[in-house]
């Protein structure tokens, strides 16, 4: 057997172990079943962005994974093959001002809930990376590093990266200087430093730390980023 043809049988090996917890859905009656997943949650500038996918049962997709293990340029090939095969996709955003008004987790769920309520069809179980979305009245199941471990979220966690990244090449340009496009507003050094010399933006987090220390913001409760 050719290297290639090895590496196609590992790779549908691998695909096999991602699809455990679809399969399982499956074999309980469940058709229609969604992958959601969300980026944006620890980042002190921008959105914060969810996606929901739902895959057709024969989906295949070599290299497919987390979105943080796939190179950016594949994470948009994959982007573009995803939303080509899939049943349905959404992509929503919650932005930075919304979450200073609410929490982190408030704004995670409601993008969440969106993505799923906008999917046509509409799901009858759903795969979600760590937190429930008791709000919605459908089965769900979530999974603590989902995507890592289901394919659904991980091409949804793919979808969402992308998604968010180009929203932040474009704040790149609209307030240069902070470095947006590189750090994708996470707290980097560069970014700190560039938060000290210039001030906070539109697009920053006041209700986050170092923003709303750095700035005397006294009002806003920074919640816990990863509380479910």
């Amino acid at each position: 057997m050719s290297n290639s043809q090895d590496d196609l049988s590992q790779e549908k090996q691998r695909h096999r172990k991602l699809k455990k917890y679809e399969n399982r859905a499956y074999r309980e009656g469940f058709r229609r079943i969604a992958g959601i997943d969300e980026v944006g949650r620890g980042p002190i500038a921008g959105p914060v962005v969810a996606a929901a996918v739902i895959l057709p049962r024969n989906f295949f997709l070599p290299g497919v994974n987390d979105s943080k293990l796939v190179s950016p340029s594949r994470r948009q090939e994959m982007a573009a093959e995803i939303k080509q095969k899939a049943i349905a996709w959404t992509v929503v955003s919650v932005s930075s001002r919304q979450i200073d008004q609410k929490n982190i987790l408030q704004c995670t769920r409601e993008a969440m809930c969106i993505c799923v309520e906008e999917l046509i069809p509409r799901p009858d179980f759903l795969l979600i990376d760590a937190v429930s979305l008791p709000h919605l009245e459908i089965e769900q199941y979530p999974i603590i590093k989902g995507d890592s471990l289901s394919i659904s979220i991980a091409c949804a966690s793919i979808l969402a990266k992308v998604e968010r990244d180009a929203m932040m090449a474009s704040y790149d340009q609209l307030f240069p200087g902070y470095g947006f496009k590189h750090h994708k507003g996470y707290a980097t050094r560069e970014h700190c430093m560039a938060l000290e010399s210039m001030g906070p933006c539109a697009i920053h987090r006041g209700s986050f730390e170092p923003v709303r220390s750095l700035f005397g913001i006294q009002d806003w409760i920074q919640p816990g980023l990863f509380d479910t």
